[in-house]
């Protein structure tokens, strides 16, 4: 008599969720605006327009951009603005903050726009391990999205799971 194994995980009809298919998928960019200030301490509002009219834009086409200054100086809120307003017609996104806050504002992003029908009463495992550092928010975030909707969510692989949410 021949055994027949039997992948349990398959047949439970677990859906499992993996963050790093929200990770931003191209190259990330840095628009530093310690280059424009002048003597690396003050940011001159026409200096600075003049500088934006002349820089390669087309140097950050497609790829998500980073919106910091690394220089140790007060910079007013509408130069931000103004760089994102040459930045965003170009790049892919825009955010404000260093490298690790931008992963994270489009990781956050693309959690949003998650297609929750095809989540509705089913059992998620959130994937726990992998190849990419993905932020704690990330996790919050996907457990806020699908709580009102899914059966239930866990942490972890199919096969050794965290239980996180049980609709009653």
């Amino acid at each position: 008599m021949s055994d027949i194994l039997i992948n349990k995980v398959a047949e439970s009809g677990i859906i499992s969720l993996n963050l790093e298919d929200f990770y931003p998928k191209g190259e990330i960019k840095t628009f530093d605006l310690k280059d424009f200030l002048y003597m690396g301490l003050i940011l001159k509002e026409k200096d600075y327009r003049a500088a934006l009219l002349t820089t390669e834009w087309e140097a950050y086409r497609d790829k998500y951009v980073a919106i910091t200054c690394s220089a140790d100086a007060v910079i007013p809120m509408w130069a931000n603005m103004l760089a994102a307003s040459y930045l965003q017609p170009v790049a892919k996104d825009v955010a404000f903050g260093d490298e690790k806050k931008l992963i994270e504002t489009i990781l956050l992003k693309n959690i949003a726009n998650l297609n929750l029908d095809e989540y509705i009463d089913k059992r998620i495992v959130v994937k726990g391990c992998g190849d990419v550092s993905i932020p704690e928010t990330a996790y919050v975030e996907i457990t806020n999205r699908l709580r009102p909707v899914v059966k239930s969510i866990m942490y972890g692989e199919p096969c050794s799971t965290v239980p996180i949410f049980k609709k009653k």
